[in-house]
């Protein structure tokens, strides 16, 4: 029996950037994000969509400010708490490849109930947390 509900599900979260090119090079090397489209809106807006999985998962619309007021919140939309968790099934892996690759961890990993965690910032100080779930 169907609920008759839609199938719905989160598709995208926007991120403001200071310029598309920089985020994409910085996500794609630092974090090994992958590019799932880039493509021209006009007046040199971009339609930017960025993800570590696959284009169905959860992904993030890099976006550049269209004031001042969106200027003033890169790298602090949340008003300083975590932004994004990027969740990984193997902590040490992708902690030791982000920190090669010049990540910034604010934190030494830890281990808590919910799992092996640390945070992190990305290029524009937007706070991130690195999280292995708890099996």
């Amino acid at each position: 029996m169907t609920s008759g509900r839609a199938k719905r599900r989160i598709a995208l979260t926007t991120l403001l950037v200071a310029d598309y090119d920089a985020a994409i090079a910085w996500y794609t090397r630092a974090l090994d994000f992958r590019v799932f489209e880039d493509r021209p809106l006009g007046d040199g807006k971009r339609w930017v969509q960025i993800g570590p999985g696959d284009a169905d998962d959860a992904s993030l619309l890099l976006a550049q400010p269209a004031n001042d007021a969106q200027r003033e919140r890169i790298g602090d939309q949340t008003g300083g708490r975590v932004d994004h968790f990027l969740y990984t099934d193997d902590f040490e892996r992708d902690h030791a490849s982000m920190t090669a690759a010049g990540v910034t961890f604010l934190e030494a990993p830890r281990v808590e109930p919910y799992g092996t965690v640390a945070v992190f910032v990305d290029l524009y100080g937007t706070k991130w947390d690195l999280l292995e779930p708890a099996a």
